[in-house]
């Protein structure tokens, strides 16, 4: 049995799309299970609740043998840190692994090894080693920016012809397409073979500066897209005027300090032998995302 979190979201959405015809049986774990497709509630299990809650998670686990866990984003007034907010989420997993053996496919972020604070990429390492603490097998899934976080900017893109980011214009920034992590993660929850803990980096097969992102997208699109970098103590400001509350407003700018300091190239791409490679180019994730969105 493998039990699905985030079943509506950006990531878990494609892969139960990936587990939904595999045979296997799976449950899915919902907040609203009324955003499920029709086809997935009448094929799958669901536990309706919050998988940060301790009486759903244990209940969802019953008869498991494979979670996908991936802990969403706080909200921005989040009124606690990024770390606590991993934690608590995580706590009553931990708690429920013990002495189950079920393997969990985990979505956190790449960097693990980097010296330094990294906000929110902290808080997912912290998860992380919450994880492995209870002994279960643990795929963890390391990925850096996601191309995805763009589609945020269609409209600057499309009325201004740039968009901005507080990641520096120069400083190569490792990337991942949404879907290859979806199918790295539907891979590992359907295979039964592997028992012990990992890290597993999936990254794009290239790595271009912001610069180079906008001469791509400028090629795709046919018409001149810039690249603006913002200042970070701007983008802090921004944000607590804004009223973000401490897991954004501080958790937010030191991932991207850590960003721009290299936090991505502390982790080896390939620890022992575990590597699954994006199979997605930011021009072809441009060509198949973002263009249709630009021009929807």
């Amino acid at each position: 049995m493998i039990v699905l979190t985030t079943p509506t979201g950006g990531i878990g959405r494609q892969v139960l799309d990936r587990v939904l015809n595999s045979g296997e049986a799976f449950r899915v774990i919902a907040r609203d299970p009324s955003r499920l497709p029709e086809e997935v509630r009448t094929r799958a299990e669901v536990v309706p609740g919050s998988h940060g809650d301790a009486e759903t998670i244990s209940k969802a686990l019953v008869g498991a043998d494979r979670l996908f866990w991936l802990v969403p984003p706080p909200g921005f007034a989040a009124p606690i840190g990024a770390v606590k907010h991993y934690l608590d989420f995580t706590g009553p997993l931990s708690r429920a692994l013990e002495d189950r053996g079920i393997g969990v496919v985990g979505v956190t972020s790449l960097g693990h090894g980097y010296q330094g604070r990294s906000g929110l990429l902290e808080a997912a390492f912290a998860m992380d080693a919450l994880i492995e603490g209870t002994g279960t097998p643990y795929r963890a899934l390391a990925l850096p920016f996601f191309m995805e976080n763009l589609l945020r900017q269609v409209e600057s893109i499309k009325e201004q012809g740039s968009f901005s980011m507080a990641n520096a214009a120069d400083r190569p920034l490792l990337t991942v397409a949404t879907r290859d992590a979806a199918t790295a993660a539907a891979g590992l929850l359907l295979d039964s073979s592997w028992s012990d803990q990992a890290r597993v980096p999936v990254v794009s097969p290239d790595n271009l500066t912001p610069n180079e992102m906008a001469a791509v997208i400028s090629d795709v699109l046919g018409r001149p897209i810039s690249y603006h970098q913002v200042p970070i103590e701007g983008l802090r400001a921004q944000m607590q005027q804004h009223g973000a509350g401490p897991a954004l407003a501080e958790g937010m700018p030191e991932m991207i300090e850590a960003q721009n300091d290299g936090i991505y190239d502390a982790e080896p791409l390939a620890p022992r032998g575990s590597k699954v490679a994006g199979e997605t180019s930011f021009r072809q994730w441009c060509v198949d995302t973002l263009e249709p969105a630009v021009r929807g």
